[in-house]
């Protein structure tokens, strides 16, 4: 499956998939409810997110809130869990990102890029 970015480039879902994963807090609840946002540790990728700790079923849509560094406000985002893991940290929702605008793509993707290029540099690259 392949979409066409902003750019007009064609990109597929495999070159969203293999993003960098950042680390951070996450807070989610199940979509179109009033329960409060449970906050997790989990990671944001270009693609979706993941958390850890408790999973909810496959195709469970979900509100999600996270903040960038540079973002004076918190994002909020929906999805839709596509993958539940079991592992060393217990159970994992893994969601990749519905009705992304595509603002809110470019600054997850810048976010990523500049810490991918502080990495970069940090290990003696350019």
């Amino acid at each position: 499956m392949s979409e066409q970015s902003k750019e007009g480039s064609e990109r597929t879902m495999d070159d969203r998939r293999e993003s960098p994963r950042v680390g951070m807090r996450i807070r989610v609840r199940r979509a179109d409810t009033s329960d409060a946002f449970d906050s997790r540790e989990g990671n944001v990728s270009l693609g979706g997110f993941a958390w850890f700790g408790y999973a909810l079923p496959v195709r469970t849509r979900v509100e999600a809130r996270f903040s960038l560094p540079d973002a004076e406000e918190e994002l909020q985002v929906l999805g839709e869990v596509i993958h539940v893991g079991h592992g060393s940290r217990g159970s994992s929702a893994h969601v990749r990102f519905l009705d992304l605008t595509p603002e809110l793509e470019m600054r997850i993707a810048r976010y990523l890029d500049d810490l991918e290029l502080a990495e970069d540099k940090s290990r003696g690259g350019a």
